[in-house]
């Protein structure tokens, strides 16, 4: 990787540490060179804006996310099990990058360009229309009833995801959104 490469994973790394501070101050440019020990001009050579600064944050989850997504589908078989997996995924995933969490529930993208919240929400439209295709497959595997709308339980399995997640941000972080999995699952995807 080259030097810039480096200073560009640096300085979204930094981002997202900062992100994990539960009393979710705004991030701003002069706080993010201070925290880097560079000049603001310096961060503007990496990143033309701030809001690509959150792009890049937000690229990083949907190639971090989406890698999993697709190997689960691959990997696994059966319809349920893959849905089971894809949630529970991003439920870990958010809990272990807890600044990353924030940005997933749009909590740090609150003062940002509005374009970015588009972008999170086209995320979890990408979640959903994959959640979808498991629970088809699920039906055709006749663990789930031919009559069962997978569209809505899609939708309502992103629904958990983003109320676990935006639980686990507004609690400081306290609140596991794997706490009670085991038994959340059974009622989700039964």
């Amino acid at each position: 990787m080259t030097q810039a490469g480096e200073r560009k994973l640096q300085i979204l790394q930094t981002i997202a540490t900062m992100l994990e501070n539960p009393a979710g101050e705004k991030i701003t440019t002069a706080a993010l060179a201070a925290r880097l020990d560079v000049s603001e001009a310096a961060l503007y050579r990496h990143f033309p804006s701030k809001a690509r600064m959150f792009e890049g944050l937000i690229e990083f989850i949907e190639s971090a996310l989406f890698s999993v997504v697709g190997q689960i589908a691959a990997d696994e078989e059966n319809g349920l099990k893959q849905a089971e997996l894809m949630l529970a995924a991003s439920l870990r995933f958010a809990a272990k990058n807890r600044g990353l969490g924030r940005v997933m529930v749009g909590d740090a993208l609150v003062h940002e360009n509005p374009r970015l919240q588009a972008r999170i929400n086209q995320l979890f439209e990408r979640l959903e229309s994959s959640l979808k295709q498991a629970l088809k497959i699920a039906v055709a595997q006749n663990t789930l009833p031919t009559e069962r709308d997978c569209a809505a339980q899609a939708e309502l399995l992103v629904d958990y995801l983003q109320g676990r997640l935006q639980r686990f941000v507004k609690s400081g972080f306290k609140d596991d959104p794997l706490a009670l999995w085991p038994t959340q699952k059974i009622l989700l995807l039964g």
